[in-house]
C-alpha cells in the first residue's frame, strides 16, 4: 500500500475539498451508492434495526437512505467533522473506526471505498465486530490492469490530490474471494455474493445464512 494524499491533509484543505467532488462524481459513474441501496432494500429486517456506514465521508449514502427510510436509525462514522447539511436524523459518529465498531448496533453495515486503506492485519481486526451485523455492503476498487487503464481516462478532469489517489487506490484494491477471507466471512454462517462491475469495481454482499 502507498499513503493516500487525502490522509495526510486536513479536511479544510483546498485539495480535500475538490477530491470530495471529485469522488461523488466517481461514486455516481460507478454506481456504488445505487447498488448499496438495492441491497438494503431487500433486507427489511437488517434495514429496520439500523444502518451504520463506515468511512462515510460526505454521508451522501446514508442522506439518500434517509430520504427512502426516514424511519430507521442512520449512523455515519468517520474521522471527519459532520458535513454541512447533512439531514438531522443521521447520527454522525468522528472516531476511530473500531473505536465506533465496539458500540455499533445496526442490521447493516456498509462500506464505500474505504476497506482498501487497511492492510491485511489491519483488516483481520474488523472480524470481531462483523458478527454483530445480518448484512454486509462492501464496494471497493477492482484491482485489475483494466480498472487503472479506465481510471488514466479521469485524469485529465480531476484535482491533483485525486490524480494520485485513484491510482493509489485501484493498486490497493481487491480481487474477488479477498475480501471474504480478510474479514474472516466463513461459508456456513455466512452467504458471499461477489460480482465486479464494468465500471471497475468489485462489490460484496454477506448476510446471515
Amino acid at each position: 500500500m502507498e499513503p493516500e494524499i487525502l490522509d495526510q491533509l486536513p479536511p479544510d484543505h483546498p485539495d480535500v475539498i475538490r477530491s470530495r467532488t471529485d469522488l461523488k462524481v466517481i461514486n455516481f459513474l460507478m454506481g456504488n451508492e445505487r447498488w448499496i441501496a438495492r441491497q438494503i432494500r431487500v433486507f427489511e429486517s437488517a434495514r429496520n434495526q439500523g444502518v451504520l456506514e463506515i468511512g462515510a465521508g460526505e454521508g451522501t449514502l446514508l442522506a439518500r437512505l434517509a430520504k427512502l427510510y426516514p424511519e430507521i436509525p442512520l449512523t455515519a462514522c468517520d474521522l471527519a467533522p459532520r458535513p454541512e447539511g447533512l439531514p438531522e436524523g443521521i447520527t454522525w459518529d468522528q472516531r476511530d473506526v473500531f473505536e465506533s465498531l465496539a458500540t455499533a448496533s445496526a442490521g447493516v453495515l456498509a462500506a464505500n471505498l474505504f476497506l482498501h486503506h487497511f492492510e491485511n492485519d489491519e483488516l483481520e481486526n474488523f472480524r470481531p465486530h462483523l458478527e454483530k451485523f445480518e448484512v454486509i455492503c462492501v464496494n471497493e476498487p477492482h484491482r485489475t490492469s483494466q480498472t487503472l487503464r479506465e481510471a488514466k481516462l479521469l485524469l485529465p478532469i480531476v484535482g491533483r490530490a485525486t490524480k494520485h489517489d485513484m491510482i493509489v487506490s485501484i493498486r490497493a484494491g481487491f480481487l474477488p474471494g479477498e475480501l471474504p477471507e480478510r474479514l474472516g466471512l466463513k461459508t456456513g454462517k455466512w452467504i458471499i455474493r461477489e460480482e465486479t462491475s464494468w465500471r471497475g469495481g468489485l462489490r460484496m454482499l454477506a448476510y446471515r445464512a
